[in-house]
């Protein structure tokens, strides 16, 4: 694994590990030891990957397992615009590597990354006192079955790319995508950038809360980057939390 030349100069590092349990957390880990980032920590294969809301991440070998560690980047309330700017930058990397794919590349709420409708990547944003842990996790070379939304990779869609180039692009990605975020200064823009590659927007799906499930009209996002969501009634729910996790049938909402 290499950084992107512009990566190294902004004085991004990178640390390599053929096995870890989690790439973030050892990046907790390095945080606790005084580490002060920027660094990437990327692993072959790892042992206890994680996922959102504590599922498993299968970790097969050539896909790319990788986080970003970051200290200080933005006041703690402007902290979970980072899912939206790494969907991006993920998005910005698998459209170098894989150009074919491009315009197949999608966005699902809140930190999914998806070609032709299957999830291909997924974030995992952790804090650590004043750090941040950035997850990412692309399917490069395969994927698991029998998840709640179906996933694929990027072979599988008739590219074959090797996990180190995109790291490569992602690593420069980032650095464009944080330079436009400005710390939170420039969510406006991420936001728009991000709607414009959102899934299912203005289409009914189901949403997953810690507490229950929902359906409605997927109304966009609001100025925070939450979702909106039109329900039957016409009332506008505002979700900070949750999977978006299917498409709803036969839900009426009123338009907006």
């Amino acid at each position: 694994m290499q950084l992107d030349p512009a990566a190294a100069a902004a004085g991004v590092r990178l640390a390599v590990f053929d096995v870890l349990d989690s790439t973030n957390a050892e990046a907790r880990r390095l945080v606790r030891a005084g580490e002060t980032g920027p660094l990437w920590v990327v692993a072959s294969r790892q042992r206890a990957g994680r996922g959102r809301s504590g599922r498993n991440w299968i970790s097969d070998a050539g896909n790319l397992f990788a986080t970003l560690l970051l200290v200080d980047p933005s006041s703690p309330a402007r902290a979970p615009e980072l899912s939206f700017v790494t969907a991006l930058a993920v998005a910005d990397a698998i459209g170098e590597c894989a150009p074919a794919l491009a315009a197949q590349v999608g966005l699902k709420w809140p930190n999914d990354v998806l070609i032709g409708g299957g999830k291909a990547a997924g974030i995992l944003i952790e804090a650590e006192g004043a750090a941040v842990a950035i997850g990412i996790g692309i399917n490069c070379l395969s994927h698991p079955t029998g998840t709640a939304w179906p996933a694929t990779d990027i072979a599988a869609q008739g590219v074959i790319v090797d996990a180190r180039d995109v790291f490569a692009a992602l690593s420069a990605a980032m650095l464009v995508r944080l330079r436009q975020w400005r710390r939170g200064e420039g969510f406006a823009a991420v936001r728009e950038q991000w709607l414009d590659r959102g899934t299912r927007i203005g289409e009914a799906i189901r949403v997953r809360l810690p507490d229950r499930e929902t359906s409605g009209r997927f109304g966009g996002l609001d100025a925070h980057g939450r979702l909106l969501l039109e329900r039957v009634d016409g009332q506008i729910e505002t979700v900070s939390a949750g999977d978006v996790f299917g498409f709803a049938a036969n839900v009426e909402t009123k338009e907006m």
